[in-house]
C-alpha cells in the first residue's frame, strides 16, 4: 500500500511545512529501504523530502507516491565494494571511495552547497553520507545522521590490512562526521568514534502490506508447508542451486535470481518487484547475508535467520551479536552453503525462539526527532571540543640501550605517527557502551569514566576498546599505586595495551596531582608498527598525553612530557625503557637527529642530518619488545656492573686516603696504589652515577678486567645488596652477563660522540665510511650483550655485500646497526642521499624476502615530534539556522 494524497491537509500536521533533505549511501538496499520508512512519516506528517541516492528510483516511488518526494539521482558515497555476494574487496573499497568522494571533493562541496541553499533546506540527513555533513554546514544548515555504522570505522580496519597509502580517508571521513549534531543509533551498531552524541531508537523496520495467509494464498503455498526466503541482495544469480539441498517438502522464494537462472521445482523465482518485507512474514527462516535490512525484518517479525558470514564486512559482527541475543540466528558454514549441505542448518532453525521484545516503529521516532530538530525544538546536545595529537616513532641512529647508562643518542623522528582524538564529557551526559552504563547505574550515579577505541586491533592480540572507571585509579584515601596498576591492566591480556594509555592519566594525577572530573573519550589511530624497533609504544604515551595536556589546558613542556611517558612505560606499564625513546617522539624535529644526553635527559641540539646522508630504517620480522627478558636482563647486568666499578672504586680511594704502598686485592688482580694515586679521580668514580661518564681508557685500565663475564644474582645481592635501579628486580636464581653489558654504553658513549661529531665534519668519502664504521661496532657490541637476532644480523650482512660489492668511489650504503632495544625489530641504515641509494634497499628488501619468506618494511622519512606539531582543535560550527540569521 502506497501513501496517496499525503501532502493534503490534517490536524496531525505541523504549521510550517519543513523541507528535508536525506542522502543515502550507495551500498546496497539496506541503507534505502529503511530511509523508505523514515522518509514515509515525514510525507505523511505534510513535509517535503528530497532523497539524494545512487540506489533505483523505484524503492521509493513503490511505496511512496507523493508530489512531496523528490528523487535526485547522484552517487557521493560508494560504500563497500563488493567481489561477490560474501567478499567484500577492502582496497578496491578504499579506491572507489577515493574516485568517487576525495578527487570531486571540492566539486561536489560547490555544487551540494548551492543546491541545498537553492531548495531552502531546513536540515540535512545522512546514511551515512560524510562528505555531506561538511556541505551542510557550509550551507549553513543543520545535519543529523542515521545509521547503526560509520565509514571511518570500516575503512579504518580496511586501512589496516590493506591500503594505508589511503590512511588520510578515515580522518578526512571524521572530520567530516564531526560537523553533525548528533547520530540517531539504530540496533545493532557498531562503534562510531567520529561522533560525540547519540540518540538511540527502535529498530526502523519496513512494515507488512498483507498477512501471512494471504501472501501464501497468493503464492499458492499451503500453511502445512514450510517456507525458506532465500535472501542475499540479488548477488547470487550464478549459483546454481540443487532440489536436494532442501527437506522433504519444503519450498524457497528465492529473491534477486536472474532472468536467466533456472531453478529447481522446489525453488520458487520472485518478481523483482515483490514486496520482500511480506514475504519474510510468511516464511518460516530465512538463508542470506547479514545487512541490516534483513537483520531487522528478521528481528521484527522474530523468524529465523540462517546466515552465512562475510569476508571483510566489519558491520557484521555487530549485527550477528545483536541477532544471537535474541535467539534469531544460526550461522552456516561457508563451504556447507556451498556444498548445499543445508538441512542440519534449517533443522536446527526451526528449534529456535526468537524472542526479539524491542519496538520496531523506529521509523515514526526517527522521523519525529527529525521534524523536532529541524524546527528547533530538538537542540543539539551540547557540545565540548575534539583535541588531536600527533606524536612520531622513532628511528635509533646510534645511542640504543645506553640511554639508561647517561649516553649521548642520536634519534630521528620517523614519517610514520600515531594519531589520538580526545574529547571530554559530562559524566551525566556521556553516551556509554551498554556493559559501562550497566556498571554505573550499579553505584546508582555517573562517575567519570575512560573509554578507548583503538583502531588495528586485528593484526595483535588485543581487544579494539577498552573502557574503566577513573574511581578505579583511587585505593582508599590514596591514588593507586604504580605496582597495583601495574596489576589492574595486566589482568587481561588482551587488554594490557590500554596502559599505555589510561596510565598517562594516573602519571598526570600522581605526579602533577591533576584531578579528573569529566569522563574522557580516546580514539588511538598508529601508523607506528608493533614490534618493529620504532618505539611504537612512546608513539602513543606521548600523542596520549600531549591530546589530555591539550584538552584540560596543561602547559607541559615537551622535555617534561617525555620524562612523565617514560613514568608510563616504566611504573605503569612495567617496560624498563630508558627515556631517548619519548624524548624523540615530544622534542624531535624533521629531518634531524636529536641530540641527548640521557642523564636523565638534556637535549644538546638538533644535528641537521648532511643533505647528502639519508637513513632509512629495514624491519626483520622478528618482534621486539623491551619488555622481554633479553633487554631486562642486560640492563640488569649493566647496572650490577657499575655497582661493581663504584665498589672498586671505593676500595682502591679507601686505600689510597690511607697512604698505604701494600697491594690491594681486588678479586683474583692485585693494584698497586700509592699515596700520588689521582685522589680526585678515584672519588668520581665511586659516586658514579652514570656509566657513560668513565672514559674507556679508565675502564680498560682500572676495571675491565676486575669484572665477571658472568655472576648470579645471589652473589651479587651478598655481597652487594643491590644494583640501584628502580625498575628491575635482580632474580637471586639468575645467572647475568656482567662485563659485555658495562662495556657497552661507555664504549657506545664514545661511539656516538665521534659520529656526532663526523656529521658536521666537512663532506668527504671518508666521513661516511667513518660512520658506517661507527654503526657496525656498535652492532656486534649489541650481539655481545647478548641483544642481537638471525634476522638483523642478515640484513648488515646484505648491507656490508651491497657496500664491498662496489669499488669504494661507487658505493652507495656504508653501514647499518641493529636499534632500540634489540633482540629483533629493526636495522637503521646509512648511506648516500641519491636514487642508488633507495634502489639498493629495495634490492636488500627483496634478498631478504626470499631468504625468508618475509617482505620487510622499509621506513624512509622524518617528521616533526609532538611538541613541535601542537594540536588540533575540532570544534563543530553553530549551524542552526536560527542562530546564524
Amino acid at each position: 500500500m502506497g501513501i496517496e494524497n499525503a501532502e493534503a491537509g490534517g490536524d496531525s500536521h505541523p504549521m510550517r511545512r519543513l523541507v528535508f533533505v536525506y542522502y543515502v549511501t550507495g551500498h546496497g538496499f539496506g541503507h534505502a529501504t529503511r530511509v523508505v520508512e523514515i522518509v514515509r512519516h515525514l510525507i505523511e506528517a505534510g513535509h517535503e523530502v528530497n532523497v539524494v541516492t545512487g540506489a533505483p528510483e523505484f524503492v521509493f516511488t513503490g511505496e511512496i507516491k507523493s508530489s512531496n518526494l523528490k528523487i535526485r539521482n547522484v552517487l557521493l558515497d560508494c560504500g563497500a565494494v563488493q567481489t561477490d555476494a560474501l567478499t567484500v574487496d577492502r582496497l578496491a573499497s578504499l579506491e572507489k571511495y577515493r574516485q568517487t568522494a576525495v578527487k570531486p571533493r571540492d566539486l561536489i562541496l560547490a555544487t551540494e552547497v548551492e543546491w541545498l541553499k537553492s531548495i531552502k533546506a531546513d536540515l540535512v540527513v545522512s546514511d551515512v553520507v560524510p562528505l555531506i555533513c561538511r556541505a551542510a554546514v557550509d550551507a549553513r544548515i543543520r545535519s543529523i545522521c542515521v545509521t547503526n555504522f560509520s565509514w571511518d570505522f570500516i575503512y579504518a580496519e580496511y586501512i589496516m590490512t590493506e591500503g594505508f597509502q589511503h590512511h588520510s580517508i578515515v580522518w578526512q571521513i571524521a572530520e567530516d562526521y564531526s560537523h553533525c549534531e548528533f547520530v540517531i543509533r539504530l540496533p545493532g551498531y557498531s562503534p562510531m568514534p567520529a561522533f560525540r552524541d547519540a540518540i538511540d531508537v527502535p529498530l526502523v523496520v519496513r512494515r507488512v502490506h498483507k498477512s501471512r495467509s494471504e501472501v501464501r494464498m497468493e503464492l499458492g503455498i499451503g500453511e502445512d508447508v514450510k517456507l525458506l526466503i532465500f535472501n542475499f541482495g540479488g548477488q547470487p544469480a550464478d549459483w546454481k542451486l540443487q532440489e536436494e539441498w532442501l527437506p522433504s517438502g519444503w519450498l524457497c522464494l528465492v529473491c534477486g535470481a536472474s532472468d536467466t537462472q533456472e531453478l529447481p521445482p522446489n525453488f520458487i523465482k520472485v518478481r523483482k518487484d515483490a514486496y520482500t518485507p511480506d514475504l519474510i512474514a510468511a516464511s518460516d527462516c530465512m538463508l542470506g547475508k547479514i545487512g541490516y535490512g534483513t537483520f531487522s525484518e528478521a528481528l521484527a517479525y522474530r523468524l529465523p535467520f540462517v546466515f552465512v558470514r562475510r569476508d571483510y564486512f566489519n558491520e557484521e559482527p555487530f549485527l550477528r551479536n545483536t541477532l544471537e541475543y535474541y535467539e534469531g540466528g544460526v550461522e552456516m558454514i561457508r563451504r556447507d552453503f556451498l556444498a548445499g549441505q543445508w538441512i542440519p542448518y534449517l533443522s536446527r532453525a526451526l528449534m529456535l525462539h526468537p524472542c526479539y521484545d524491542g519496538g520496531i516503529n523506529g521509523g515514526e521516532v526517527v522521523a519525529q526527532l527529525l521534524q523536532d530538530t529541524a524546527d528547533g525544538k530538538n537542540c543539539s546536545p551540547v557540545k565540548d571540543e575534539i583535541y588531536i595529537a600527533r606524536a612520531p616513532g622513532r628511528l635509533d641512529v646510534m645511542g640504543g640501550i645506553a640511554d639508561y647508562s647517561g649516553s649521548l643518542v642520536l634519534q630521528m623522528p620517523i614519517r610514520e605517527a600515531c594519531h589520538v582524538a580526545l574529547q571530554r564529557n559530562n559524566p551525566n551526559k556521556q553516551r556509554l557502551w551498554k556493559h559501562a552504563l550497566a556498571r554505573q547505574k550499579a553505584k546508582e550515579r555517573f562517575t567519570p569514566l575512560l573509554q578507548i577505541v583503538s583502531f588495528g586491533s586485528e593484526l595483535s592480540n588485543r581487544a579494539p576498546t577498552f573502557d574503566m572507571d577513573l574511581s578505579d585509579f583511587v585505593d582508599g584515601e590514596q591514588l593507586l599505586s604504580y605496582e597495583k596498576a601495574q596489576k589492574y591492566f595486566a589482568k587481561d591480556p588482551s587488554q594490557k595495551w590500554a596502559a599505555y594509555i589510561a596510565g598517562t592519566i594516573l602519571v598526570l594525577m600522581v605526579e602533577l596531582g591533576v584531578l579528573f572530573t569529566d569522563s574522557i573519550s580516546i580514539l588511538v589511530s598508529s601508523a607506528v608498527p608493533e614490534g618493529k624497533g620504532v618505539s611504537s609504544s612512546a608513539a602513543i604515551e606521548v600523542a596520549t598525553m600531549s591530546a589530555i595536556a591539550a584538552a584540560h589546558g596543561l602547559s607541559i613542556d615537551p622535555r617534561d612530557l617525555a620524562l612523565l611517558c617514560q613514568k608510563v612505560e616504566n611504573l605503569v606499564v612495567g617496560a624498563p625503557c630508558g627515556v631517548m625513546d619519548q624524548m624523540a617522539s615530544a622534542c624531535g624535529e624533521a629531518n634531524k637527529l636529536l641530540a641527548m644526553v640521557c642523564q636523565p635527559a638534556e637535549v644538546k641540539e638538533l644535528v641537521t642530518i648532511p643533505t647528502h646522508i639519508r637513513f632509512w630504517g629495514i624491519d626483520s620480522g622478528i618482534r621486539h619488545s623491551v619488555g622481554g627478558t633479553d633487554y631486562g636482563s642486560v640492563r640488569i647486568g649493566t647496572f650490577m656492573g657499575r655497582k661493581m666499578i663504584k665498589s672498586l672504586a671505593s676500595s682502591l680511594l679507601s686505600r689510597s686516603v690511607e697512604n698505604t704502598a701494600v697491594p690491594i686485592d681486588v678479586g683474583d688482580n692485585e693494584l698497586d696504589v700509592f699515596e700520588e694515586e689521582n685522589i680526585e679521580l678515584l672519588r668520581n668514580e665511586a659516586s658514579l652515577n652514570y656509566l657513560c661518564k668513565l672514559p674507556t681508557h679508565r675502564y680498560e685500565a682500572a676495571y675491565a678486567k676486575k669484572l665477571p663475564k658472568l655472576l648470579t644474582g645471589q652473589i651479587f645481592l651478598e655481597k652487594y645488596v643491590d644494583h640501584d635501579d628502580t625498575v628491575t628486580v635482580i632474580d637471586p636464581g639468575r645467572s647475568y652477563a656482567i662485563r659485555a653489558p658495562t662495556k657497552h654504553p661507555i664504549y657506545e658513549n664514545f661511539r656516538v660522540e665521534a659520529f656526532k661529531a663526523l656529521l658536521s665534519a666537512a663532506t668527504a668519502e671518508e666521513q661516511l665510511s667513518a660512520l658506517g664504521e661507527l654503526m657496525y661496532q656498535c652492532h656486534y657490541s649489541y650481539s655481545d650483550c647478548g641483544l642481537g637476532s638471525d634476522g638483523t644480523d642478515r640484513l648488515v650482512e646484505l648491507v656490508q655485500e651491497m657496500q664491498h660489492r662496489n669499488s669504494p668511489k661507487q658505493t652507495n650504503l656504508f653501514g647499518a646497526k641493529i636499534t632500540g632495544g634489540g633482540s629483533g625489530g629493526s636495522v637503521c641504515v646509512i648511506g648516500r642521499n641519491n636514487i642508488e641509494s633507495s634502489k639498493e634497499i629495495l634490492e636488500i628488501q627483496q634478498r631478504y624476502k626470499n631468504a625468508t619468506g618475509y617482505l620487510p618494511i622499509v621506513f624512509d622519512g622524518s617528521s616533526p615530534g609532538a611538541g613541535k606539531f601542537g594540536y588540533l582543535k575540532v570544534r563543530c560550527r553553530p549551524s542552526a539556522k536560527s542562530s546564524m540569521d
